[in-house]
């Protein structure tokens, strides 16, 4: 990794591309620091941040602590992310959108724009609704624009500043995918979650200098489980079965095309952190609605108890719900009747196999095994890592929630993704070098 960022650097084009995500990621985190008039976040920090297994505290969680600053990025990119997975679902059950799919860059422009869409739509949803819970918390500031302004004014500024900022948020992320290198949204992720990190990691470390001789040995506890923690994502993200396929040699005209072989990878956690996202969401969807509206029902406060974060009928409903969703994603993302159909198509065969639905089986048979294994892990990553954390270090410890378990995936995922991308830019330079 570091090898590869020295050579990144020494290439002008390179070097220009990583300053340019750099800056945009400064202009990022520089929007999650900028408050927003009208919102009082002294007084509701305390409870954003007290309310990690919540939903406003998974939001603190992925933007960065913007939402408890009361800043212009406080709800991010979660917007676009979520209407991101609704398109790729709807994908599914929509002929329409399975075509602009297979337009190429134009339809992928239709997806862009509806996306865009959906966005707004949502954005205006979350505003509205964290604009409520801000006033629940007695944290607007009704003498921003003069004593005799009305709550509900301050109201409406504050949520659509807030849809300003998502929607800012959304083109930064583009512009770091059109200029930069990787992906823009995913960076912008992997930047909140690392930022939320360091707040967890500084905050121990004030608490050794202050004299805290326990909060030393916490970080160092936390680092070595994290590492291990980063370590298995790492080795389950490369591994893979690769099936050998072999293809016949054909003469046409004067050539002779074929005979060679080759293999067909298929990955033990091909759905990445998805699953855990769309488990984590369901099962929060009702805490939400009730977290929003009805705090001290006693919807609520059942839900709470039986239900929520740490609960065994909890742990036990999320793995169902990964499983689940982990053969979803998989029979989205890998397609054995299509592969198999090309393979026929290209004259070639899987040695044992005959050609047709004996490999469509035969490549669905591996797929939903290798799918359950890969769910068990996310399973595990989900809900394990979490506890160990929480007996080791105490329930009192501020690095027990420094990571959960979506942002080490998302982490370890982007991280690899982006030294993918550097290398291949680094690649393509050398071969234009060449050509020149």
């Amino acid at each position: 990794m570091f090898e590869t960022l020295k050579n990144a650097f020494k290439n002008k084009d390179v070097r220009r591309k990583i300053l340019i995500t750099l800056a945009l990621l400064f202009i990022y985190r520089l929007g999650c620091w900028v408050p927003i008039p009208g919102i009082d976040a002294i007084g509701y920090a305390s409870a954003t941040e007290g309310n990690v297994d919540g939903l406003l505290g998974l939001l603190n969680g992925i933007t960065g602590s913007a939402l408890s600053n009361g800043a212009l990025f406080a709800i991010g990119i979660t917007p676009y992310i979520n209407a991101s997975i609704i398109l790729q679902l709807l994908t599914v059950a929509i002929p329409r959108l399975q075509e602009y799919q297979k337009q190429g860059d134009e339809g992928k422009k239709k997806i862009t724009q509806w996306t865009r869409i959906i966005t707004l739509i949502l954005a205006v949803a979350q505003a509205t609704a964290v604009t409520v819970s801000y006033a629940r918390a007695d944290a607007l500031s009704t003498t921003v624009f003069g004593p005799m302004t009305q709550s509900w004014i301050i109201g409406i500024f504050v949520a659509i500043i807030m849809v300003m900022g998502s929607l800012l948020t959304m083109w930064l992320g583009e512009r770091i995918t059109d200029y930069g290198i990787g992906n823009g949204i995913s960076l912008l992720i992997f930047v909140g979650i690392i930022a939320t990190a360091g707040h967890s990691i500084v905050a121990n470390i004030q608490s050794s200098v202050a004299g805290d001789e326990m909060a030393i040995w916490e970080l160092v506890g936390f680092v070595i489980m994290v590492v291990a923690v980063f370590m298995l994502i790492v080795f389950i993200d490369g591994a893979e079965r690769r099936v050998p396929v072999q293809y016949a040699k054909q003469i046409k005209g004067r050539k002779q095309y074929g005979g060679q072989s080759t293999f067909i990878p298929i990955k033990v956690n091909a759905s990445g952190v998805m699953p855990i996202i769309f488990a984590t969401a369901l099962i929060t969807f009702p805490q939400m609605i009730a977290q929003l509206v009805a705090p001290t029902s006693s919807f609520y406060i059942w839900w709470m108890t039986y239900l929520g974060a740490g609960s065994i009928a909890y742990s036990v409903l999320v793995a169902l719900l990964i499983l689940g969703f982990s053969y979803f994603y998989a029979g989205i993302e890998f397609n054995p009747e299509d592969i198999s159909r090309n393979i026929q198509q290209y004259g070639g065969f899987i040695n044992g196999i005959r050609p047709g639905k004996p490999t469509t089986e035969y490549l669905s048979r591996i797929s939903k095994r290798l799918t359950l294994f890969g769910a068990i892990f996310l399973a595990f990553i989900a809900l394990v890592p979490s506890v160990v954390f929480a007996a080791v270090l105490g329930n009192t410890s501020t690095l027990v929630n420094a990571f959960s378990a979506t942002g080490m995936l998302i982490v370890v995922s982007v991280a690899l993704e982006f030294e993918k991308q550097l290398q291949s830019q680094l690649m393509m330079k050398q071969y234009k070098g060449f050509l020149k």
